[in-house]
């Protein structure tokens, strides 16, 4: 994965492109690891980094979704379900199982949830990460001491998925490449191509390098989450907006907040959500919240009443009420919503199943998921492009395709160098290169120098930000650490990227002034 390979290969291909996907977080990754693995002609455009959005401010769960039972939604849970099945069984480094137990402050609480997690048990099936029960009061507050003791009656234990959503991403991106796609980041989709007023191809340009390029396709995947009305609009200028997004915020606290290995989950929140506490490579996160926005942002920040409404949930379920001052960052996501229909339709009500799209002139469009059903949403889109551009049909071969650096030996989420997997060693070889890259770059967070330079040279980081928010999450982790470190982690790329100390110093303001809005 160098970029300088990926935009030659660019180049020179004279070829038309079987799939041209535009976008470059969960969705649009996944449908390009598809088309690759199938052996389709495989091109993938970011018009910034890869999972600059959405895909990297989740809340690190693989789960089927107890909610969208609770909503009925028995389809979406099923599929997530066994999509979170598939993930651990093909990333076993990046995904794992992880305990939750919902403390239960009445025996009706604990009837009612004893029996609705039993029947998310059965729809897993064979895929079950374990079974849920009843556990005493005494046993929930020896898996987590810091819970709310007064009239707790005891817990519901179940089992779910955790993950590192970046670097899944990275890693896909890598298996994509692993099978001869092309994937770029920093290049800006401007136009479509249309011969007959049929897609043909479409026009891009490199932000970086200031280049233009003009390719050729037989069908183009719109998979740009909250911005895919910009790309239908390049289709069909004028058009209703199709996507409605919505926000979610999550808060990083010490683990001191939730002591053990045990996440927290509070199955009905005062708007009626559901809120999660979720131990996170020493670190718990917590959220989410969900409101409508009129206005999407690269950049989206948390609202003051999403804060708050957070730190006060928490405070009804922890014995010690976390504050402004305890939060080590904050982060915002948007989720790309099927815009909704009719008034007064709220944002925890939309479902969530993904919706695909063909336009008059040929342009696939995919909205709506979530990450834990990437893989399936992929599927479905690279079945609709083989319909819709008349090709050779080719069976789907992810449900059984490792993921790179597939290690059943390393287990998920010990340290924020287990992603790697089987690549570990490349770490230690680059250490082994020179001094300088022995070590940590931040103790705290247990963040090694060798991170910065495999995310430079193999992983496309171009930024300061694209190795600190995302090859690394130490923004997500201590917004504060990340800024101390920032100033060793530019010298350590501009080394490899041969750039100067201008470079540096823009690198260092740019990314202190992002890292200062995540924090409260």
């Amino acid at each position: 994965m160098k970029r300088e390979q990926m935009l030659q290969a660019l180049a020179s291909f004279r070829d038309t492109w079987d799939i041209v996907v535009i976008g470059g977080g969960a969705t649009g990754m996944g449908i390009a690891v598809d088309a690759a693995s199938r052996g389709f002609k495989t091109l993938l455009l970011e018009q910034n980094d890869f999972g600059k959005g959405t895909s990297s401010r989740s809340t690190k769960l693989v789960h089927g979704g107890v909610r969208y039972m609770a909503q009925g939604n028995i389809s979406l849970v099923y599929e997530g379900l066994r999509e979170r099945g598939i993930m651990l069984k093909n990333a076993p480094h990046l995904v794992r199982n992880q305990k939750f137990i919902i403390p239960a402050y009445s025996w009706w609480d604990v009837i009612l949830y004893t029996i609705g997690l039993n029947f998310y048990d059965l729809l897993s099936g064979r895929l079950s990460f374990g079974r849920s029960h009843f556990i005493s009061r005494e046993k929930t507050i020896e898996a987590m001491p810091t819970v709310k003791k007064q009239r707790l009656k005891g817990g519901i234990l179940y089992h779910d998925g955790q993950f590192d959503d970046t670097r899944m991403l990275i890693s896909l991106a890598t298996t994509c490449a692993d099978y001869g796609g092309i994937l770029i980041n920093y290049m800006k989709v401007t136009g479509l191509i249309k011969e007959n007023n049929k897609i043909a191809g479409l026009a891009s340009t490199d932000t970086e390098g200031g280049k233009d390029y003009s390719v050729k396709a037989r069908t183009i995947i719109n998979a740009t989450g909250v911005f895919a009305d910009d790309i239908i609009s390049l289709d069909t200028p004028g058009i209703n907006r199709q996507i409605r997004p919505s926000q979610g915020i999550h808060v990083m606290l010490d683990r001191s907040f939730l002591k053990g290995e045990t996440a927290l989950m509070v199955p009905k929140t005062s708007d009626g959500r559901v809120m999660f506490a979720v131990p996170w490579y020493n670190r718990v996160v917590v959220g989410t919240t969900d409101i409508l926005l009129e206005q999407i942002s690269l950049e989206p920040r948390a609202l003051k009443q999403e804060f708050e409404f957070i730190l006060e949930t928490c405070g009804e379920y922890l014995e010690k009420k976390p504050t402004r001052e305890d939060v080590l960052c904050i982060y915002a996501g948007l989720r790309p919503l099927a815009a909704p229909q009719g008034k007064g339709k709220r944002t925890k009500d939309i479902s969530r199943i993904h919706r695909i799209t063909v336009s008059p002139s040929g342009l696939i469009t995919i909205v709506g998921g979530k990450w834990t059903s990437y893989r399936r949403m992929a599927e479905d889109a690279v079945n609709t492009a083989i319909k819709t551009g008349q090709m050779v049909w080719r069976k789907c071969v992810t449900s059984e395709t490792h993921i790179h650096g597939y290690d059943e030996t390393i287990q998920a989420g010990t340290d924020p160098c287990s992603p790697y997997g089987a690549d570990l060693p490349i770490l230690e070889k680059i250490e082994n290169e020179s001094e300088k890259f022995k070590g940590l770059l931040s103790d705290k967070l247990n963040i090694r120098k060798s991170q910065i330079i495999l995310a430079v040279r193999e992983e496309m980081a171009r930024t300061l930000e694209d190795s600190l928010a995302r090859r690394t999450r130490a923004l997500l982790l201590d917004a504060r650490e990340s800024i101390r470190i920032a100033p060793e982690a530019a010298r350590l790329m501009a080394g490899e990227l041969g750039t100067d100390e201008q470079w540096i110093q823009d690198q260092i303001t740019k990314y202190t002034e992002l890292a200062e809005g995540y924090l409260p």
